[in-house]
């Protein structure tokens, strides 16, 4: 994983949890847990979580009451439900309730981890801005279009994938030892080369750039609006 997702599993089968809490840390997820309704609302107060994982038969509140009333108070992290009851009805009405997925035990290991992932991956790409702004240019993320003062901007692919990084980044000192790195290449010098010609397409003055700043001794910095 490209970074630490805290996902709450909530079950009251002791057993499944501890299965699915090593099962996941072991494919590189924080995780909580929680064993009914009462004990998960008192984790959300604590904890920005990635991803639920509900149980729906659970005593006291079950895991579709539980899941509308987090919805109606606007809770929007994605919810993924677990349950024995595999029937059509079921999972319409657990999805009507505001799940985001709906898995039937047994169900093997693998299943929800490409599930959990498959839920990630649409929430990365939600959340990913249309439009970052930098300078005179204007960058498409999703896309990798870069405009400058509406005017498309060709970039060869080396400096595609610098872009990339350098936007990923933006606002932070990225080291010229890092961003060799990140771009395939234990030449520092050439990375200095790249980001010379990528400044040339995208700064008003080469002299004084002002979108990909020079951090003296460090490395770069990309300055947005």
């Amino acid at each position: 994983m490209d970074m630490k997702y805290h996902l709450l599993v909530i079950d009251d089968d002791n057993r499944l949890r501890r299965l699915l809490k090593k099962y996941l840390s072991e494919n590189g997820f924080q995780i909580s847990e929680a064993a009914n309704a009462n004990e998960t609302k008192q984790l959300l107060q604590l904890f920005q979580f990635s991803l639920l994982i509900m149980d729906v038969m659970m005593p006291g509140q079950n895991g579709q009451d539980l899941t509308k009333e987090l919805r109606q108070t606007g809770y929007d992290v994605p919810i993924l439900m677990l349950t024995a009851m595999g029937d059509i009805d079921n999972r319409i009405s657990g999805l009507e309730a505001g799940a985001d997925d709906y898995l039937a035990k047994p169900f093997e290991p693998k299943e929800l981890l490409l599930r959990i992932n498959n839920i990630l991956k649409r929430q990365r790409i939600e959340e990913t801005p249309t439009e970052i702004y930098f300078g005179d240019c204007c960058y498409n993320p999703r896309n990798a279009q870069l405009t400058m003062n509406g005017e498309p901007v060709i970039l060869t692919s080396a400096e595609q994938e610098l872009l990339k990084i350098m936007v990923q980044k933006a606002g932070q000192t990225v080291t010229r030892e890092e961003l060799a790195s990140l771009v395939g290449t234990d030449n520092e010098r050439a990375v200095d080369v790249q980001i010379t010609r990528l400044r040339k397409k995208i700064e008003t003055d080469i002299k004084k750039p002002l979108c990909i700043q020079t951090v003296r001794g460090q490395g770069y910095i990309l300055v947005l609006k």
